[in-house]
């Protein structure tokens, strides 16, 4: 009647670590440039120019980014993205506003969420990255050659006391009592 369940019970697999953010910019910068790399970047400033990340990309909701297209592994919105959006997964969050085309393989929106542009749903993503730089090895050998170099620190010498009349004074009774 009550028997014991022998067949085995299939475990979970591991969650994936979530990425983590690895940079700021912070609500009074304004950055006019690109972004190009691998990690975690949190725009809460203005940014106009080009996003291309092997990682993260968070606009924070005082963040407004202009590009002519995002491209990161995971985007989400809280603030302001005027342009096209390529990413592999893309959360609009309430306070979010997008004006651009998005090509997704996944796409989450929270009520009062705006979107403004086509949404194309994929099997998979192209990001068109390149790959992550390496250091050449002149590069690694000048770091091995800088982290090697002992750190020198210079202290400040003595300065002599200002002769003053009391000094003076102390001298001359040093000099009589040695005498």
């Amino acid at each position: 009647m009550f028997k014991r369940n022998t067949t085995p019970v299939e475990t979970p697999q591991p969650v994936q670590a979530v990425e983590r953010i690895t940079s700021v910019l912070g609500s009074g910068v304004i950055w006019h440039g690109s972004v190009n790399g691998s990690g975690g970047v949190r725009i809460e400033g203005a940014f106009e120019g080009e996003i291309a990340l092997r990682g993260m990309l968070v606009v924070g909701e005082t963040g407004r980014v202009t590009c002519q297209n995002v491209r990161a592994n995971t985007v989400i919105v809280a603030g302001a993205v005027r342009g096209n959006i390529t990413t592999q997964k893309l959360e609009i969050r309430a306070t979010g506003r997008v004006w651009g085309d998005v090509v997704t393989t996944a796409f989450v929106t929270e009520e009062g969420a705006f979107l403004r542009g086509q949404i194309r749903m994929e099997e998979s993503v192209d990001l068109n990255l390149e790959p992550a730089p390496e250091a050449t090895p002149s590069e690694a050998a000048q770091a091995e050659s800088i982290a090697q170099t002992p750190i020198q620190i210079h202290q400040p010498q003595p300065q002599p006391e200002p002769v003053t009349e009391s000094t003076q004074k102390l001298q001359r009774k040093k000099k009589t009592e040695t005498q």
